[in-house]
């Protein structure tokens, strides 16, 4: 059996209106080998008067790994006190992820007005020198829904001009098929530039208009790729985490724990296709 079968993580926004401590349960019951966390997790844990020091034993005790970390977004096309402000995040998400043992922090392009792509590399520069000195990866997703940073070859170019070992790609069928994308599109990005990966099915037809991609679907639900995509991480022999990220309404309005269990047996059902197809 290939190695993704045992690196299936949950993202905590597919469970965004769930109680972080609630989630972390689900995901450990539902045979899930990890989970991915988001700033606004522990923000949230703030905001309910938890201390720092309780938010870390939270997620420890939970007996789940936590694969990766998702910085505050926005950091990328910032300048000045907000770009302090947001560097700040990034530090202490690495702070978090060196508690609770993660060696991942993701970031994404973001809403905010994006200046040029310039800008982009030098702040991602910065972003990777502080996650180094931590001990750690820094993962750029690139989104098919942003001004700038919205295909494979915009974050390859991105992170190329960085030129960093600890600072690559987090690749997402979602947006890969969104951007036109298939498992042929990064079958020649070396794999050791592809640090983490997500998985969401898209709807059939356009994309929303929406500016939050809040429609993804469970995998095998909608018309991404998926067996060609995953049968061209297997042939890389890609090691890393992917993690199951499908933020939609509807799915929050539904058990989480059915939600949780659904996407792991649709990707189970998935890689398993994905690799008797390698091998035929």
């Amino acid at each position: 059996m290939n190695i993704l079968h045992n690196r299936i993580a949950l993202h905590t926004w597919t469970l965004d209106t769930t109680p972080l401590a609630d989630a972390l349960r689900i995901a450990r019951e539902a045979g899930y080998n990890g989970v991915e966390l988001r700033h606004v997790d522990f923000m949230r844990g703030r905001k309910a008067g938890m201390s720092e020091e309780a938010m870390v034993a939270l997620v420890r005790d939970a007996n789940i790994r936590v694969a990766v970390i998702g910085t505050e977004s926005g950091v990328l096309f910032e300048s000045g006190d907000e770009l302090k402000r947001l560097l700040g995040s990034l530090r202490y998400v690495s702070e978090k992820a060196v508690a609770l043992g993660c060696d991942v922090i993701m970031v994404s392009p973001g809403q905010n007005a994006p200046g040029g792509i310039a800008l982009a590399k030098k702040n991602l520069k910065i972003c990777a020198e502080i996650t180094a000195g931590y001990g750690l990866k820094l993962a750029l997703e690139f989104n098919s829904r942003h001004p700038v940073i919205n295909t494979l070859e915009a974050g390859m170019e991105v992170i190329n001009a960085v030129s960093m070992k600890n600072c690559g790609l987090l690749l997402d069928t979602y947006h890969l098929h969104c951007s036109g994308g298939n498992g042929a599109s990064f079958r020649n990005v070396p794999v050791e530039q592809i640090i983490t990966f997500q998985f969401s099915d898209a709807p059939p037809g356009p994309p929303s208009a929406t500016r939050q991609p809040v429609d993804r679907l469970p995998p095998g639900k909608g018309v991404a790729p998926f067996v060609d995509i995953f049968k061209t991480l297997m042939a890389m022999d890609y090691r890393g985490d992917m993690s199951y990220e499908a933020p939609n309404p509807e799915q929050w309005n539904r058990p989480p724990d059915v939600v949780a269990r659904e996407g792991l047996e649709q990707v189970r059902a998935l890689l398993a296709r994905a690799e008797q197809a390698l091998h035929e």
